[in-house]
């Protein structure tokens, strides 16, 4: 088979890169155009773009998939099969184009949590278990036929980080079943075994948002322990320190726990000595953060960050 793969993180990689080893004929990359990144805004390459450089696969970076141009050089690649991981969502004209259609690995047991950030989801709504789940793409996105599901259970302290990398070598061995299975029933002429998706339980996993990412103290501590780990270590819960000063300073949280405790401090206030512990009040405990970065400053373990900062009685994190 022909094989063409879109793909643009690091998420990305290790399907393309399973698929390589496995002997596959990719012909093509379709990864995202490079763009400045940093604080520098040097321009920087995308996972897939600097894999495939490695692999001397021809690449393509399309700003607009719908482009005469791009649509036509994608035809000339005369693929029989295309392969998504983690793309954009594709016009029909591209997902249409191959003759044994267009397969997208998805980072979430299907038809939960649809959508762009299915890992973050998960994490925050305090899932028991998650998955991948490998299916051929049609119009509505994430809803079309199921070829394999494959399903981990979740701990109550795992970050969206770490669940990010166990699904990724879960989901690059999946995708391999897929394209084996697919070659497979190409060449002795049969027909793939398809789970058809319903929409009950389809919760959605939406684009991240600055303003999700936001911490409410007014919340329980159950739900802001999981907000954060969920958000950890990208893009991060955040949250405003109001320490005296004229300007309050943002502060990314990385790494917390959660104690339920009877108080009657205002949500949000801090609680410290100044040298090892940093707690914050809310709706039915306290937060105890272990690990934050003041913006522009460095990522530190709180009994770092105590050395440098002096809390002020009745500082506060809004």
């Amino acid at each position: 088979m022909r094989i063409v793969f879109m793909g643009t993180p690091e998420f990305a990689v290790s399907s393309l890169e399973i698929l390589i080893k496995s002997g596959f004929n990719v012909v093509a990359v379709i990864t995202a155009p490079d763009k400045p990144a940093g604080r520098g805004q040097k321009i920087k390459q995308s996972a897939v773009k600097e894999f495939a450089i490695k692999q001397q696969i021809k690449i393509l970076q399309p700003t607009n998939l719908k482009d005469s141009n791009f649509i036509s050089e994608l035809k000339a690649l005369n693929a029989d099969l295309q392969i998504v991981v983690a793309f954009r969502m594709l016009p029909e004209i591209i997902w249409d184009m191959p003759k044994l259609g267009t397969y997208n690995l998805h980072a979430s047991l299907l038809p939960k949590y649809r959508g762009a950030a299915p890992i973050n989801w998960a994490i925050i709504n305090n899932e028991k278990e998650t998955g991948v789940t490998t299916f051929k793409i049609k119009q509505a996105i994430d809803t079309g036929n199921i070829l394999y599901r494959e399903k981990i259970n979740l701990n109550s302290d795992i970050t969206a980080g770490e669940l990010h990398d166990q699904l990724m070598k879960i989901g690059a061995e999946l995708l391999l079943k897929t394209v084996v299975e697919i070659n497979k029933n190409l060449i002795e002429g049969n027909e793939l075994n398809f789970i058809s998706q319903n929409d009950e339980n389809t919760y959605h996993a939406p684009k991240i948002t600055k303003e999700l990412c936001k911490i409410n103290w007014n919340k329980s501590g159950d739900e802001i322990y999981n907000l954060i780990r969920g958000l950890s270590p990208y893009p991060t819960a955040m949250a405003y320190l109001n320490n005296g000063d004229d300007k309050p300073s943002i502060i990314k949280i990385y790494n917390s726990s959660f104690k339920i405790i009877e108080h009657n401090y205002d949500n949000g206030l801090l609680n410290t000595d100044n040298k090892t512990f940093l707690n914050a009040y809310c709706k039915n405990g306290i937060i105890q953060i272990n690990d934050l970065q003041i913006e522009g400053k460095k990522r530190l373990l709180i009994a770092d960050f105590l050395r440098g900062t002096k809390l002020n009685a009745g500082a506060k994190l809004v």
